[in-house]
């Protein structure tokens, strides 16, 4: 008999093959959590130019006011029964937008090596490519693993400590290797939740939901 917690993921992949929503997530669009998802999008190029720019300051404010922005649309949705379809893609969209833009800049400035940014962005192909296996088997994305935000959480962390290392020397003797500790620690969860939602595409397929 499998643990109870995978019967509940079975049932909200049931329901989304079905075209009904789990309870709680609706079709609205028009919320401020979403209106604070859209912002987050809105920054990415401005975070991104500020870094070619060498306006190292800036961006950490601009990454900071983001990062705000990303706990409030979650944590208004849920207070506000405002949690949709619309924010639940929009979200994890604009974290893999700034993580891909940070890495990209940061190794444009030779921040950090190119190798990271390939390692990164080689895992979000990888799942990419899952999505149409899914659409084919009826299915959308899957629901944001409590390890993807762990990992999501120290990357979007690791790169603005990095920033600063960046901005200021005598801030650099910390917060350069609290960053590199930070973005260890992403890298490897990251991949790890790469690995899970393969594992979780499979059993899909094989009509086995894990």
């Amino acid at each position: 008999m499998r643990p109870r917690r995978d019967a509940g993921r079975y049932a909200v992949a049931v329901a989304v093959h079905d075209g009904r929503r789990p309870n709680g997530v609706s079709d609205r669009v028009l919320t401020l959590p979403n209106a604070l998802s859209a912002l987050r999008l809105i920054l990415v190029p401005i975070f991104f130019w500020l870094i070619v720019d060498h306006r190292y300051g800036l961006a950490v404010t601009v990454l900071a006011v983001s990062g705000i922005s990303d706990y409030l649309d979650g944590a208004l949705a849920r207070r506000w029964g405002q949690v949709s379809r619309v924010g639940q893609l929009l979200d994890p969209f604009a974290d893999r937008l700034y993580i891909v833009s940070t890495v990209v800049a940061l190794a444009w400035r030779d921040v950090i090596p190119w190798w990271l940014v390939i390692v990164l962005v080689a895992r979000d192909v990888v799942l990419a490519a899952t999505i149409p296996v899914l659409a084919r088997l009826g299915y959308g994305p899957l629901p944001v693993h409590l390890l993807g935000k762990a990992a999501t959480f120290c990357l979007l962390y690791a790169f603005p400590v990095l920033l600063l290392a960046e901005a200021s020397e005598s801030a650099a003797v910390i917060a350069r290797p609290v960053g590199w500790a930070f973005a260890w620690w992403g890298l490897v969860l990251y991949w790890w939740v790469g690995w899970l939602y393969l594992r979780q595409v499979v059993d899909l397929h094989r009509g086995q939901p894990r």
